[in-house]
Order: structure tokens, then C-alpha cells, then sequence
């Protein structure tokens, strides 16, 4: 925890952290057009690889079946003592919403011009998560609580009318349960938020977000307490691949070309 929180080992002299900030058109179209491919490729597989109905949910089944053999299946019992604030279940729901993209694309732009290297990493993890999560979509597809009909409320569709919208069923693998990325990516994020935060009072605040979504994902139906803590180990793998991916001799998952700032000429002369 201390490798991922103190950056300043790798921060460059106060001189030369405005050359880290200089924006590089061709590389932002570069990473812009990385990232675009990569979500469209993402969406596109978890599409086309939505398994059956009848699996998904025998596959809940033993989510369930195994969360109570842990002592864990308390998603019924936190929706209920919930659900008769509508405070608290709009708060969920746009909590589920809205904290985690937005989330995800404020953490590209900041450390993109803050902590380049840091960029890499985070973009990496993402790729390589993602990537384990579409193999595991594609062989243990699992419905979400909301679809088992087993007294479970669809908070987001009973109380909004946007989300559905933004995100139609008919074009996303429902089936897709395990592992949570609201949670996983939102860990990451708090993770290098946190570590770029230095020495700030802050610098723990950016937790609060994977905490806050993972009593979102499962008071809203969409998760099971197992799909978190599936999507934070996914999650964590990702981070520990892409940690070593992130090298500024690989072009595609190395840094942005303005990462490394350049070396200042030695004066051979000096001291003679």
C-alpha cells in the first residue's frame, strides 16, 4: 500500500512538472482513440457473448447458495431496511449511476497531465481487468439479484427512468453479474487518486468511492456481495499487470511520449 500511495520517488524536479502537462495532440487523440476502441470492444464482447437465461440464473443460484454457506447473503436484508427511505434509494441509484464512469474519466484526465506514468498503469489495468472480465462473463454468465424475482426490487428502473435509456437491456449482456466493475474501477481509481494525492489530509478520500459503490451495487439489486469483492480481486490482478506493462520502451501500453521528461545535459566541465 505504501508503493501505491507515495509517488514521490518518481515525481521530476519542480523545474520540469509543467513538461508532464504540455498537451500533445497527436498522443491525446492516440489514447483517446485506445480507450474508445477498447470500451467499444468491451461493450461489443459482453454483447455478443450473453448466455442463456436458464444458466445465468442457475448460476445465481449458487452464488447465493455459496454466500450463505459463507454467512454473507444479506443483500435481501440490506435492500429491505433500505428500501422505505426514498432518500436512501435515490442516493443508490445515483450513486450507481453516475459515480462510475464519470469517476473513470476523471481519473484518465487527471493523471494524464499529473502523473503520466501513473496514466499508463491505470489505463493498463483496465485493459487487463476488462479483459479477465469478458472470459469470465463468457464462462459463468450470472444474472443479477434484480432478475431473480426472489423478493429483490429493481431500484433503477422502479425510481429512474434515464439509466435504462442511457443503457437499453437489449444492447448489454444482463448476464454479467460477476464481477463487479463498478467496484473494481472504482477501487483503481482510488488507488491512484489517493497515491497522487501526496501528503494532502485528502488523500484517503478517494476510498470512499469503491466503499460507497459497493453498498450502492447491492442495495440497487444490480450485485451480490461476492461480485464485489470478485470485481476488486479482477481488479487488483489488472493492477499488478499492468504495473509492469506500464514501461516507457513499449509504445502501445507504455507512457504517453511526454512522460518521461528529458534528461538535463551534463556539464562535464563542472568542478574542473
Amino acid at each position: 500500500m505504501d508503493l501505491l500511495l507515495d509517488n514521490s520517488s518518481e515525481q521530476p524536479p519542480r523545474s520540469r512538472v509543467a513538461l508532464t502537462r504540455r498537451i500533445h495532440w497527436s498522443d491525446l487523440g492516440v489514447q483517446i482513440g485506445l480507450i474508445v476502441v477498447a470500451a467499444l470492444l468491451y461493450f461489443g464482447v459482453r454483447y455478443v457473448t450473453t448466455g442463456s437465461q436458464n444458466v445465468a440464473v442457475a448460476n445465481a443460484r449458487r452464488i447465493l447458495d455459496l454466500e450463505a454457506l459463507l454467512g454473507i447473503d444479506v443483500e435481501q436484508s440490506i435492500q429491505a431496511a433500505a428500501i422505505s427511505s426514498r432518500a436512501v434509494v435515490t442516493l443508490s441509484n445515483w450513486i450507481y449511476m453516475w459515480a462510475h464512469w464519470p469517476v473513470i474519466i476523471f481519473t484518465f484526465a487527471w493523471l494524464y497531465f499529473r502523473a503520466p506514468r501513473d496514466y499508463a498503469r491505470f489505463r493498463n489495468a483496465l485493459f487487463v481487468s476488462g479483459a479477465v472480465g469478458l472470459v469470465v462473463f463468457a464462462l459463468f454468465p450470472v444474472a443479477p439479484p434484480r432478475l431473480l424475482h426472489d423478493g429483490f426490487v429493481d431500484t433503477i428502473t422502479e425510481w429512474s427512468t434515464s439509466y435504462r435509456v442511457l443503457q437499453p437491456p437489449s444492447l448489454i449482456n444482463e448476464y454479467a453479474a460477476v464481477p463487479s466493475f463498478h467496484v473494481g474501477w472504482n477501487l483503481l481509481a482510488a488507488i491512484f487518486l489517493a497515491r497522487n494525492l501526496g501528503s494532502s489530509r485528502w488523500r484517503f478520500a478517494p476510498y470512499l468511492s469503491p466503499v460507497a459503490m459497493s453498498l450502492a451495487v447491492v442495495l440497487t439489486a444490480n450485485h451480490y456481495v461476492l461480485d464485489t469483492v470478485a470485481g476488486a480481486l479482477v481488479a487488483s490482478l489488472g493492477l499488478w499487470v499492468g504495473w509492469r506493462l506500464a514501461h516507457p520502451k513499449i509504445p502501445v501500453l507504455g507512457l504517453p511520449p511526454h512522460a518521461e521528461p528529458a534528461q538535463e545535459p551534463v556539464d562535464e566541465t563542472a568542478g574542473v
